[in-house]
């Protein structure tokens, strides 16, 4: 039951792992001037109010205070595979024993029977070390 959990949850993890590493995205910023305006991921940027004025600006002036950039973040494309014939008589023992400690480290500890549980303590009437002033030093 265990065993088949954690199989479990590694192989999500694994697979989990595999798409995030080959996910790429863009994304893209609106400066106007140097202040940003807004950043968008999988998205348009959207423009400032200013860019009417600055499109109309620009056929005067011939340059632009607004500029977009875009960032492009690229996962990975190419994936290998490696199949268990490569894998070494060294690596094979390490696997074996790392497991075989592994699993024996979380065997469960048989329950202790503590005998004097439900005992209390009698009642205290007097404390006859200072009755008798025999003090440990």
């Amino acid at each position: 039951m265990k065993l088949n959990l954690l199989h479990k949850v590694f192989s999500f993890t694994m697979a989990l792992l595999v798409l995030f590493s080959t996910v790429s995205f863009t994304v893209e910023k609106h400066f106007c001037g140097d202040v940003l305006i807004d950043a968008a991921v999988f998205t348009e940027a959207q423009k400032c109010k200013m860019e009417a004025f600055e499109i109309e600006q620009a056929k005067i002036t011939k340059k632009h205070c607004c500029k977009d950039v875009i960032e492009i973040v690229e996962g990975q494309d190419q994936l290998t595979t490696s199949k268990v014939e490569h894998v070494t008589f060294q690596n094979q023992v390490f696997l074996v024993s790392f497991l075989y400690t592994y699993s024996n480290s979380l065997q469960e500890l048989p329950k202790l029977i503590i005998p004097h549980k439900d005992y209390s303590p009698p009642d205290l009437i007097e404390d006859i070390c200072v009755l008798d002033e025999v003090f440990l030093i």
